[in-house]
């Protein structure tokens, strides 16, 4: 260690350069350890002191930057201890953030690995039924992955459904299209596009459908010049001229061809005669209900000489051909 002695006479003092005051020896650590030095980052004055032996630096801020020699083997051990400190620090893993991460990503895998093997066999069945069946991706919508919400979606099904759930039916939760095609109401086709080629049974359903709605209105039972209870209040008893009814001009519809069927297509010439509009409004609010509960409708067409494939002239059940009388 290499130091320095300071002649602490007082008429050896000098101020300036020239003197040589200072000589460099190599001290013992008995001489180490009587000595201090700071340093300061703006000098201002110097000042020697020989009780002891150090040189200080006045300043505005003093840093030091030695120590006693004695007390170098704990100064050693304080720096091994800050060292170890430090590497436990990282070695525990990291900083609050990490730790937080590292839980997420754990509860995420916990999720994942109860989920692969918790997870309840019917909803992995009415899953795999949803990949082939739109009519059931619709019922249960976005719960797919959640068994809780699925449950809860099926039974609202049964609840609207009620004792019917289980009863043999092409019905769909879909709503069907409604478009029209230069429809003549004095001479057009109405088309219906099922989900499905119809049974007998279903020919029969759609068929009888037709025919009540051809009936009304051959009676005249869509006439929108005597709609008196429409606008009515029932809070309290209505009133009914039934005078004024009879003046109104009569409404009747005026022809109808048969059902008729080309496997999932099926249509009916109409003539309505004198009856409003209001007899097409009555007809799709009943095929609304028949499409829910009993038979698939994808679309509806008013007008149009051929829709899909239907092929005119081919009447003939063996390549799917069906009709309904009226």
């Amino acid at each position: 260690m290499m130091c320095y002695c300071v002649n602490t006479q007082p008429h050896l003092y000098h101020s300036h350069t020239s003197s040589m005051l200072w000589k460099p020896f190599v001290s013992s650590p008995l001489h180490v350890s009587a000595t201090k030095l700071i340093v300061s980052a703006s000098c201002t004055k110097m000042s020697f002191s020989s009780e002891s032996m150090a040189i200080n630096m006045m300043s505005v801020k003093k840093i030091p930057i030695s120590a006693a020699a004695t007390s170098s083997n704990s100064n050693v051990t304080n720096d091994n201890f800050g060292e170890d400190t430090i590497d436990s620090a990282k070695g525990s893993g990291t900083s609050a953030r990490g730790r937080r991460l590292l839980k997420v990503e754990e509860e995420k895998r916990k999720r994942e690995y109860d989920r692969l093997h918790t997870y309840p066999a019917w909803a992995k069945v009415l899953e795999d039924a949803c990949k082939n069946d739109e009519e059931l991706r619709h019922v249960l919508g976005d719960s797919l992955g959640n068994p809780e919400l699925m449950r809860k979606r099926i039974q609202e099904r049964v609840r609207k459904k009620g004792r019917d759930f289980n009863k043999s039916k092409t019905g769909s939760v879909l709503a069907f299209k409604v478009s029209f095609r230069d429809f003549n109401p004095l001479g057009s086709y109405i088309w219906f596009e099922l989900i499905g080629s119809p049974s007998d049974s279903n020919v029969d359903l759609l068929g009888t459908v037709i025919q009540s709605w051809y009936v009304m209105g051959r009676l005249g039972a869509y006439n929108s010049s005597n709609l008196q209870l429409t606008n009515a209040s029932m809070d309290y008893n209505p009133l009914y001229d039934s005078v004024e009814g009879s003046k109104v001009m009569p409404s009747s519809f005026h022809d109808i061809s048969d059902v008729e069927f080309q496997d999932n297509w099926g249509r009916v010439w109409v003539d309505l005669g004198t009856t409003d509009f209001l007899a097409i409004d009555i007809l799709l609010n009943c095929l609304t209900v028949l499409s829910s509960e009993y038979l698939g409708i994808q679309q509806v067409v008013f007008g149009g000489r051929r829709i899909g494939d239907w092929e005119e002239g081919m009447t003939s059940a063996d390549f799917g051909y069906k009709s309904f009388k009226i």
